[in-house]
């Protein structure tokens, strides 16, 4: 049982019997029941201002990333307290889906002065993720480039070949398959 929980049961027992009797009987300390939370203060609002218009600005940024934006603004604070200023809205880094890895050798992108000039001659699929409270969602979209119209979409919270082979296949059952096919 949570002290706030416990608190509820003291201030709403029997009022014949004293407070320090109820609290014995929960195990509560009578320190805890007569404890009254305080606010935020005025610097810590100002941090959380500072952090969500950081956030909102460089959504790449974890919470180590926006401990050293608040160090360069010449506010001493470390990551511990950040961690506690963004608990409410916690603060997650976008995943890194477009970096290349070790490695690889990139290559020449064929379609750039290429127009499309019919409709269902050139697809291209893309993926975005939406931030939720406890992680990512995953949207895959397949695009007529000449249409510019949405041919199918899926959305999951885990990002697998599944979800990207269900679009495309969603989208051969409406369209007639492409001459090209683009995808990242």
């Amino acid at each position: 049982m949570s002290v706030v929980q416990q608190r509820g049961l003291v201030a709403h027992a029997d009022p014949a019997s004293s407070v320090q009797t109820r609290c014995q009987a929960l195990g509560l300390a009578r320190s805890s029941f007569y404890y009254q939370p305080c606010g935020e203060s005025a610097y810590n609002l100002e941090l959380m201002r500072l952090l969500d218009e950081e956030f909102t600005n460089h959504d790449f940024k974890g919470v180590l990333g926006l401990r050293d934006h608040l160090r360069l603004a010449d506010h001493l604070v470390n990551e511990k307290r950040v961690r506690r200023l963004v608990r409410h809205e916690p603060v997650y880094p976008k995943p890194r889906l477009s970096v290349p890895g070790q490695g690889t050798t990139p290559y020449p992108y064929l379609l750039w002065d290429r127009p499309a000039t019919a409709p269902n001659e050139v697809w291209s699929t893309d993926i975005t993720y939406i931030p939720m409270a406890k992680g990512f969602l995953y949207l895959v979209a397949v695009l007529d480039w000449h249409a510019r119209y949405v041919l199918s979409w899926e959305l999951s919270n885990t990002l697998d070949v599944g979800l990207c082979l269900q679009a495309l296949a969603d989208a051969l059952r409406h369209a007639p398959a492409p001459h090209i096919f683009n995808s990242d």
